[in-house]
């Protein structure tokens, strides 16, 4: 059943399967959200004397019906309804009769997908915050565990100067706040109610949109019609670019840990049961595990430029082009879930390597510091980072491995409460 089709009026079977493509398996993630907009809805329309109060009970009794069946995973969307709202209407209209079909009333299916997609990111976007604070705080935690160990800080892939696991470990942790700002455009862009605009000109009933705004918990109305019903794709837009952010921060810290857990470098390991083998290869331990969490981050990386692309030449008003754009960010979400669950899986249970820069071959990262001595002792800086080079480049360099670091945010001082009080206003 179609709630746009007229008596005799069936779509060719190849055309129906290729305009409903994946609906059905999406719209199954935003059932119980659509069941939480028709009832506030119902309430809405009950308020304004649309129904009677006798219609509210039932309408509202039968969709948190609905909503138990999803809890329960008994709800489905059968081939022959197109969509999860065609479907939760034959269930009120089969359950409810007559009453049944007045859910339909000051609403279109444009309205309806749009609150329900606002619901569910608005949702999603909190888990996904609860999980990036929790990261936050674990890579802290492990900052202050291992701010005595150095390790080498590079440029250019070269060697440069001391660095510690400290001071790694909290740069990726104050890069997470640079990402929740992003974060919060894209839920304050979400936390606004589009129910109301119907198919995107509004409705000639006498709505009461402030009352679903209040019921469903949104900060603020989509006030203008037309605009609500352009949010969609700017929507799940400001979302993609909220998970790039953080999954360009991830994929890149995902990179480091793929080089730190090399033969070559060993300043990192991991227990067998986070590594992976080789199928002739008995001695390797490979980074699976971060190599496919750098992949898919680099993968919702490419997102807001998909979303562009989709949305770039669409006036106003909605196009069908839109459809894709549900599964894309429903699909986002969930990998970056997956990916932050195997994060804080994982790192609790990392290995760092003691007295790594001991090794000769790390001399050269202390020619910073030999140099800052000779500026200390009066020489200009210029002149003492010539007659250094003269050293090095006759191999008599030898390095004083005594570092004294004390300016904020130097291996020295890591500042970890100021990063616990700037993420504050996030928790």
């Amino acid at each position: 059943m179609k709630l746009w089709q007229k008596k005799g009026n069936n779509l060719n079977e190849k055309v129906d399967s290729f305009t409903v493509g994946k609906d059905r398996e999406y719209d199954m993630v935003l059932a119980e959200f659509d069941c939480e907009a028709s009832i506030a809805h119902v309430k809405m329309l009950g308020r304004v004397g649309l129904i009677n109060n006798d219609e509210v009970k039932k309408l509202c009794l039968a969709l948190d019906e609905i909503k138990k069946e999803i809890k329960n995973k008994n709800f489905k969307i059968e081939k022959e309804f197109e969509d999860v709202h065609s479907k939760i209407e034959n269930f009120l209209t089969k359950r409810l009769g007559e009453v049944g079909k007045k859910v339909h009333t000051a609403r279109s299916r444009n309205d309806q997908v749009l609150v329900a997609m606002h619901l569910y990111v608005k949702k999603e976007l909190s888990e996904i915050k609860t999980k990036i604070i929790k990261l936050f705080d674990l890579l802290l935690s492990l900052a202050k565990k291992y701010q005595d160990n150095l390790l080498p800080g590079y440029t250019h892939l070269q060697i440069a100067m001391p660095s510690s696991f400290g001071l790694w470990f909290s740069a990726y942790a104050e890069c997470l706040i640079d990402d929740l700002y992003f974060w919060q455009s894209a839920y304050k862009i979400t936390d606004q109610n589009p129910l109301g605009s119907a198919a995107g000109y509004g409705s000639s009933f006498p709505i009461d949109r402030d009352l679903t705004t209040k019921i469903l918990g949104f900060s603020e109305l989509k006030i203008n019609s037309v605009a609500a019903q352009m949010s969609r794709g700017k929507l799940e837009k400001s979302v993609a670019i909220s998970l790039s952010a953080f999954g360009d921060t991830l994929s890149k810290f995902c990179m480091d840990i793929c080089l730190y857990m090399g033969q070559d470098y060993d300043f990192i390991s991991f227990p067998d049961d986070l590594t992976t083998g080789s199928s002739i290869m008995p001695h390797k331990k490979n980074p699976d595990l971060f190599e496919l969490v750098r992949a898919k981050f680099n993968m919702i990386k490419g997102l807001p430029n998909q979303l562009t692309l989709l949305t770039s030449n669409l006036p106003s008003g909605y196009h069908r082009d839109l459809q894709q754009a549900k599964g894309a960010i429903i699909e986002s979400i969930n990998e970056t879930k997956a990916c932050l669950e195997i994060l804080l899986l994982s790192l609790p249970k990392i290995k760092v390597s003691n007295n790594i820069i001991d090794q000769k071959k790390y001399d050269h990262l202390f020619t910073v510091e030999s140099l800052n001595k000779e500026v200390l002792k009066g020489k200009t800086f210029r002149d003492a980072y010539r007659k250094l080079a003269n050293v090095i480049e006759k191999g008599k360099f030898k390095p004083d491995r005594k570092l004294k670091y004390k300016h904020i945010g130097s291996l020295g001082n890591l500042a970890l409460d100021k990063l616990k009080e700037k993420i504050k206003p996030f928790l």
